[in-house]
């Protein structure tokens, strides 16, 4: 099991390498200022798909991607 502080690091490496580093600190900060409840967020997320449809999407994304 990793420890806090290496989840953060990880964290923190993977919001740059996709983000970059000024919208990496952007996001945190837009983080920080909402009142945002992650396991809220998280179990409404995919509330109105299914399964189907949501590998609907993920191979309409694929196929985009490839173009």
């Amino acid at each position: 099991m990793k420890t806090d502080t290496e989840i953060r690091a990880e964290g923190m490496r993977l919001l740059m390498k996709g983000l970059g580093e000024v919208n990496a600190e952007r996001f945190l900060a837009l983080m920080n200022r909402e009142k945002f409840d992650y396991t809220i967020w998280r179990r409404q997320q995919w509330q109105h798909e299914t399964v189907k449809s949501l590998a609907e999407k993920a191979r309409e994304l694929r196929r985009l991607s490839q173009s």
